[in-house]
């Protein structure tokens, strides 16, 4: 009975907010570094590989099963506190200056975390989703020219033992290509039945982000979700602390300073990624 008591209080629920709040900036500072790999011109390889690894790695596949669960239970239990507190005071008080007492961020928590879990379901529809399940998402290709022969031909990207292969694109009688410097050469005639490649997120990235007709509506959208995670966590970080019980004197200024810089760079850097795609076309 006690223990459902304290589950349901609202200590419990600020708790476990903190907690599954802190292991999602740990989330998103690992998703960023990830990210980033956009910015470089040209990199479809590398972020295509990061893209495959983050999928298909066992120990990653269990952290994204702990954050999908820290994401719905920080929503849950956020949508609970907020109507705890609303009933908490069904009556306004007569007078009432809220802006003289707290921040928008800590007024808005409940708005500020809806926009966030629309935009983020949204984001995994887009995204996640396809790399998942989409049968028909494209592979990369890379088309190079043999110096010596001349002959151009589209190639497969494919992965064997952690080695990157490349296959011909056309399922009939091919060649083989090595790589040794900046040169491509073809080696011995192969039988190629299928050619497994990396799915290529990079290119679903860039063409969502530089689509004709919405890309620009996209990219502010994008822009205007990380506004919203910023105040969310601008208030949130330092909060989590507090709710933990980890204030000190010592360490509060350097908690604050940390949590400000956190709120402000990565979603800062989460919405240059967009920007950057949208108008380097």
């Amino acid at each position: 009975m006690a223990k459902s008591a304290l589950l349901k209080s609202s200590i419990a629920k600020k708790y476990w907010m903190a907690l599954t709040g802190l292991f999602l900036c740990l989330f998103l500072a690992g998703h960023l570094a990830g990210n980033l790999q956009l910015l470089v011109p040209d990199n479809a390889s590398a972020f295509n590989q990061y893209a495959l690894f983050m999928t298909t790695n066992p120990a990653v596949k269990v952290l994204s099963y702990l954050t999908y669960i820290s994401i719905i239970f920080h929503a849950v239990d956020g949508i609970m506190l907020a109507i705890q507190n609303k009933k908490a005071r069904p009556i306004a008080y007569a007078k009432n200056d809220p802006s003289a007492n707290s921040s928008f961020a800590s007024r808005n928590m409940a708005v500020l975390g809806t926009v966030i879990l629309v935009f983020i379901v949204t984001h995994m529809i887009t995204f996640w989703a396809k790399m998942h399940f989409d049968k028909n998402m494209p592979l990369q290709t890379l088309s190079v020219t043999d110096e010596a022969s001349g002959m151009k031909q589209d190639f497969y990207i494919t992965s064997s033992s952690g080695q990157d292969k490349f296959l011909p694109v056309n399922q009939v009688d091919g060649e083989n290509m090595v790589i040794e410097g900046n040169k491509f050469f073809i080696t011995k005639p192969i039988k190629v039945e299928f050619a497994q490649g990396y799915k290529d997120l990079y290119k679903i990235t860039l063409d969502f982000f530089r689509d004709a007709k919405y890309g620009l509506v996209y990219t502010l959208l994008y822009v205007l979700a990380m506004l919203a995670l910023g105040f969310h966590l601008w208030h949130g970080f330092a909060s989590a602390f507090q709710s933990l019980g980890l204030n000190n004197p010592k360490f509060n200024a350097g908690i604050k300073f940390f949590g400000r810089a956190f709120s402000v760079l990565v979603p800062l850097l989460f919405a240059i990624i967009p920007l950057y795609i949208h108008f380097t076309k």
